[in-house]
């Protein structure tokens, strides 16, 4: 995201979304609500919270869904596959205006309950998408009156841009909710109107003729109700850690592939994707970078922006594009979800996981950040023995000033809040503790306890 303090179309579909949050009471610090597929959820605590998570990751999973077409494949990452084409259709590209005949199949999960009645929901997906092919997801909800949504397309996705553009898709909404990107929001949650079921449905595409075949391995949503708030309550720092994680500027970039959203002052999305895929281990490949001009530095953070960008937003901020490019290394898997706390950051980083969070805020907000915002992305890699969040922030001029150490109070209302006053006096939205979180397929057991606890694993 740019850094500059003015509306960015990530700001205004944040200040889209305040305008969905019930200003009732509710806590205003919140935890998470798993869904079905964590087991160790405590349904009277999950009640008291404002985020769900549900995915479908197992080969139970992918079997219990409405297959047409697809098979559920077994294994050490069980996942969804063409098995045979359940039709062909033709898909114009609206970013090419290109049109080509594709088979599909699709798969339907079984309906998902919310624990927590919901105004926001974002889909999160891990995918193999081999040339020659592409998926779609997409959501139906039910509200509270008993009605249903329209299926509402929340991206087209494909892991390279050479079959069709990565897209998300505008004015889609019901008059009662609305898709913004990559977020699903009731229109007038003041209203009580809340999503409090939905399915999700895949869309597998291949050539036609061919045996080429997607591989998703990982399909949810994440259902929340935050509460409207301009401030939070303080934490008490719990745990002093710091990640040893590769720092990489978005600004040396500068006037970089402008066609990736005016180059590089605009990446930091990108840039602490690629922070965390490599702190995991995550490679690209000289075959793979062989486009990058060779006189650029960090010629991976370019791809991750290629790889990321969204030809309908036009950025790279597409909060589950993100998640999905972490997910195209071997072995990662991404998703977007909501915190409740810094509480819940320390938990994570005290078992070895950081976590790429994103906000908005005023110079004078942040000590020591230099710059306002209108939404920006970070990598917080630890606490200091005072609880001062430690962060890579890409919004630096060079790799070598990337960490920095932020003032906790500080630092956790401008992440938590969902609501701000902009240099101008405006009311603006905030994000709520959005965040991406990568990690491996086999990580430790201690990490799958803490990702287990927050409804992820």
């Amino acid at each position: 995201m740019s850094r500059a303090e003015q509306p960015s179309r990530r700001s205004l579909l944040a200040a889209a979304v305040v305008a969905t949050v019930a200003s009732s009471a509710g806590p205003a610090s919140a935890g998470t609500a798993t869904g079905r597929s964590a087991g160790s959820a405590d349904p009277e605590a999950a009640a008291a919270r404002r985020v769900d998570n549900r995915a479908w990751t197992s080969y139970g999973d992918w079997r219990a869904g409405r297959a047409e077409g697809t098979r559920a494949v077994a294994g050490v990452r069980p996942g969804l596959v063409i098995a045979k084409a359940a039709g062909t259709t033709d898909y114009t590209d609206p970013h090419t205006d290109r049109t080509a005949a594709w088979e599909y199949a699709t798969w339907t999960s079984p309906v998902h309950r919310l624990t927590v009645p919901a105004t926001e929901a974002i889909v999160s997906w891990n995918a193999r998408t081999p040339g020659g092919t592409w998926i779609q997801t997409e959501l139906q909800g039910t509200y509270t009156d008993g009605t249903d949504t329209p299926w509402y397309v929340m991206g087209r996705w494909a892991a390279d841009d050479q079959d069709i553009r990565r897209t998300s898709v505008d004015d889609q909404s019901d008059g009662r909710s609305t898709v913004w990107t990559d977020t699903l929001a009731v229109d007038d949650a003041a209203s009580g109107l809340r999503l409090v079921s939905y399915r999700l449905r895949l869309t597998l595409y291949r050539r036609p003729g061919t045996k080429l075949t997607p591989t998703v391995w990982r399909l949810g949503a994440m259902g929340s109700d935050i509460p409207d708030r301009f401030t939070v309550p303080a934490s008490t720092p719990r745990t002093a850690r710091e990640l040893i994680v590769p720092r990489y500027s978005q600004e040396i970039h500068k006037g970089q592939y402008p066609e990736y959203d005016n180059g590089g002052e605009a990446w930091c999305s990108p840039t602490s994707s690629q922070m965390i895929v490599e702190y995991w281990g995550g490679r690209l490949t000289e075959e793979q970078l062989a486009w990058v001009d060779p006189s650029y530095a960090d010629p991976q953070v370019c791809h991750a922006a290629r790889h990321t960008y969204d030809h309908q937003y036009a950025g790279c901020g597409n909060w589950p594009f993100n998640a999905a490019y972490a997910a195209t290394f071997e072995g990662l898997q991404g998703v977007v979800t909501r915190l409740g706390s810094l509480t819940d950051l320390e938990t994570l980083i005290a078992a070895g996981v950081p976590v790429i969070t994103s906000q908005s805020f005023r110079e004078e907000e942040l000590t020591g950040a230099g710059y306002g915002t209108a939404g920006h992305l970070m990598t917080v890699i630890g606490f200091t023995p005072d609880g001062d969040v430690v962060a890579n922030d890409p919004a630096s001029p060079d790799n070598t000033s990337v960490r920095r150490v932020y003032r906790r109070r500080e630092w956790e209302n401008i992440w938590l809040r969902t609501k701000r006053y902009d240099a101008n006096g405006k009311v603006r939205g905030g994000t709520g503790g959005v965040c991406y979180i990568f990690w491996p397929v086999g990580s430790t057991p201690r990490q799958q306890r803490v990702l287990r606890s927050l409804g992820l694993a």
